[in-house]
C-alpha cells in the first residue's frame, strides 16, 4: 500500500467519524415516543407512580450528565402537582436497561399514571421539550400548581 493510499483511507475514516459524531450529537436530547413500553411499578425502586405523571430517569454511577438531569427533573416535578421524579440506577440493574431499551444514560421517560411511556429522551433533554410533553398530560388532569 502506498503512503498516499494510506493517507486517503485515514482521511476517509476521520471524516466518517466526524459525520457520525455530528449525527449522534444531533439526536441527543431529542424527544421520541415511548412506543408500547409500559413501566412496571415494581421497577421504580419501591416508589409508586404519581397520580398524573412520573418523570423516570435512568442513570448510572459514572454518568457525568446525570446530576444535571436530576436537578432539572426535580425542579419540574416540584412545580406541578401530581408529577413526581424517580431515578433508577442501572449500575446494578442491567435487566431494566434491556427491558426498557435504554442505550445511554441519562435517559428520561415521561410516564402516565398507568405506567405507559408517553415520551422519552436519550441524553440531556431541554427543559422546554419536557414542559411541552407535560403540557398534554396536565391538560388532561388540570390541577393547582405547587
Amino acid at each position: 500500500m502506498t503512503v498516499s493510499a494510506a493517507l486517503a483511507i485515514t482521511g476517509a475514516v476521520v471524516a466518517l467519524a466526524i459525520v457520525c459524531g455530528f449525527i449522534v450529537r444531533a439526536q441527543d436530547g431529542r424527544r421520541r415516543t415511548g412506543g408500547h413500553l409500559q413501566v412496571r411499578s415494581e421497577d421504580l425502586a419501591g416508589q409508586p407512580l404519581a397520580t398524573t405523571a412520573t418523570l423516570v430517569q435512568f442513570s448510572t454511577e459514572l454518568c457525568a450528565r446525570c446530576p444535571q438531569v436530576r436537578r432539572l427533573l426535580g425542579q419540574i416535578a416540584d412545580q406541578h402537582a401530581g408529577i413526581e421524579h424517580v431515578e433508577i440506577d442501572l449500575t446494578n440493574r442491567s435487566d431494566l436497561a434491556t427491558r426498557y431499551h435504554v442505550l445511554q444514560t441519562p435517559t428520561t421517560f415521561l410516564v402516565d399514571a398507568s405506567g405507559m411511556v408517553l415520551s422519552r429522551w436519550g441524553g440531556v433533554a431541554r427543559r422546554s421539550a419536557i414542559e411541552d410533553a407535560l403540557a398534554s398530560v396536565l391538560t388532561l388532569h388540570p390541577q393547582e400548581q405547587k
